[in-house]
């Protein structure tokens, strides 16, 4: 079956996929923020530019697309029909690639978390994945000197 749009139509196409800032990454940004985690984005020093990035807690989250990286079991990780040889391929180095940035990250100390993409959608679900794959968040020191919090501590008038 040949394609049904022109390779400029198709090439646009592909150019709206985003890596950065998808919807499930902004569910799984605003759970965490929620429940009282605060994080960095796309830290590119470490490897595999993970999504997420709890320094305090030293841990490194990926929200992956069920499709692109293959999550078993799930509905959404289909291969498409034709050329499934070409595809297979590109989703076994996908898979690959994950695992070696991951093992990379661990081995500098991190722990490495993977949310996946059916999981960011569901909202009693993301709150339960975040429950039981993640830490605690840190207890936020006050900020001193201020009036909207009575337990900070003023600073001495002299």
């Amino acid at each position: 079956m040949t394609d049904r749009l022109t390779p400029e139509a198709r090439s646009a196409n592909m150019a709206r996929i985003r890596g950065k800032d998808t919807g499930p990454e902004n569910m799984v940004r605003r759970a965490l923020h929620a429940a009282g985690f605060r994080f960095r984005l796309h830290r590119r020093d470490l490897p595999g530019t993970p999504d997420i990035v709890l320094v305090r807690q030293r841990v490194a989250i990926f929200v992956h697309g069920c499709y692109w990286h293959r999550h078993e079991g799930c509905r959404n990780a289909t291969t498409p029909s034709t050329r499934t040889d070409f595809w297979q391929a590109k989703f076994a180095a996908n898979v690959e690639r994950d695992a070696r940035k991951a093992a990379a990250l661990e081995a500098a100390g991190w722990r490495v978390v993977v949310i996946w993409e059916c999981e960011a959608g569901k909202p009693g679900s993301l709150e339960a994945v975040i429950r039981e794959r993640l830490p605690a968040p840190a207890a936020r020191r006050p900020i001193l000197g201020n009036p909207g919090n009575p337990s900070a501590k003023q600073p001495a008038e002299g």
